[in-house]
C-alpha cells in the first residue's frame, strides 16, 4: 500500500481513481472530487474543505478526520466505509451508499444526511440537523444522540438502543422499527408506520403513535403526551405511567397506570375492539 503523508491537494480530482493508498495528515482544499472512484484507501487525520471528496468509492477506512462545512455532499454512491472518531460539519453526507459503519462520529450540521443508504451501523454517533436517515434501511444504532426533526422517515428494518432522540415527526412511514432503552421526545411520533416496537423507553409526544399498524410498547414511560394512538391498529401496549390523553385507538389492548382523558368516539371506532386496562 502506497503511503502519502502531510501533503496538501488543491486541484480537482487530485487523486482520482486511486487504489491501495494510505493518507496521513493530508489536506484537500478547493478542488472537487479529490478521491472519486478510488478503492482500498485509508485516511488518518486528514481534512477535507471542498465538495464531493468520496464519491463512487469502495473499501474506505477513515479515522480522526474532519469535513468542514464546504465539504458538503461528501460521500455518495460509496460502498463499505468505516468512519471513526471523525467530525463532520457539512450537510448532505452519505447518499445512495451501503455498508456504512460510523463510530464516535459527530455531525454538527447533519441535515439531509444518510439518505437512501443501506446496511448502516451507528455507534456513539451524535447529529444535529433535520431529515437524518431518510429512506434508508437495515440500520442498527447504539448510543445515538439526535437533535433535529423528521428522523428516519420512510426507513425499513431499524433497531435503535440506548439512545436519546429529540425529533419532531420521527419514524414516519417506516416498516419494522424497534427502540430499546431509548428516550424519544417530539410530536407525531411514528405516524403511518408498520410494526413499531418500543421496549423500556421513555416517551414525550403530542399526537404520537397515530395511524400505525402493529404497535407494541413494553414497560414504557409515557409522560407529557396527549391524543396518542388515534386510528392505530394492533395495539399491544404496556405503559407504567399516567397518560394525559388517549384518542380513538382502533383495536388491541392498552395497559396503563392511568389516563387523564380517554376519548372513545363511537362515530369513528368500534369500542368493543379496544381494551383499556388501568393498573
Amino acid at each position: 500500500m502506497e503511503k502519502i503523508e502531510q501533503k496538501h491537494f488543491n486541484e480537482e480530482r487530485a487523486l482520482f481513481s486511486s487504489k491501495d493508498i494510505s493518507l496521513e495528515e493530508c489536506t484537500f482544499s478547493d478542488g472537487e472530487s479529490p478521491l472519486k472512484e478510488s478503492q482500498d484507501i485509508e485516511l488518518y487525520n486528514c481534512g477535507f474543505a471542498w465538495k464531493y471528496p468520496l464519491w463512487y468509492c469502495k473499501n474506505v477506512i477513515m479515522k480522526e478526520c474532519e469535513l468542514v462545512e464546504t465539504a458538503r455532499s461528501g460521500i455518495w454512491y460509496t460502498e463499505n466505509i468505516n468512519v471513526s472518531r471523525t467530525t463532520i460539519n457539512a450537510p448532505k453526507i452519505f447518499r445512495y451508499s451501503k455498508k456504512i459503519v460510523l463510530s464516535e462520529v459527530h455531525f454538527n450540521k447533519g441535515d439531509e444526511t444518510l439518505w437512501n443508504c443501506e446496511g448502516i451501523q451507528l455507534r456513539q454517533v451524535k447529529t444535529t440537523g433535520d431529515y437524518f436517515g431518510f429512506h434508508s434501511k437495515d440500520i442498527e444504532a447504539d448510543n445515538l444522540e439526535v437533535y433535529g426533526n423528521y428522523l428516519f422517515d420512510s426507513c425499513e428494518n431499524v433497531v435503535v438502543r440506548n439512545s436519546y432522540l429529540l425529533s419532531k415527526d420521527s419514524f414516519w412511514n417506516c416498516k419494522n422499527v424497534t427502540l430499546i432503552n431509548c428516550t424519544i421526545i417530539g410530536e407525531y411520533i411514528g405516524w403511518n408506520t408498520e410494526n413499531l416496537t418500543l421496549i423500556n423507553c421513555k416517551v414525550q409526544s403530542h399526537q404520537g403513535f397515530c395511524y400505525i399498524n402493529g404497535l407494541r410498547m413494553y414497560n414504557c414511560e409515557v409522560t407529557h403526551s396527549d391524543l396518542i394512538f388515534e386510528y392505530s391498529h394492533g395495539l399491544d401496549v404496556e405503559i407504567t405511567t399516567v397518560v394525559d390523553s388517549i384518542k380513538n385507538p382502533y383495536d388491541g389492548k392498552i395497559s396503563v397506570a392511568g389516563v387523564k382523558e380517554l376519548i372513545l368516539d363511537k362515530r369513528f371506532i368500534d369500542r368493543s375492539k379496544i381494551k383499556i386496562i388501568r393498573k
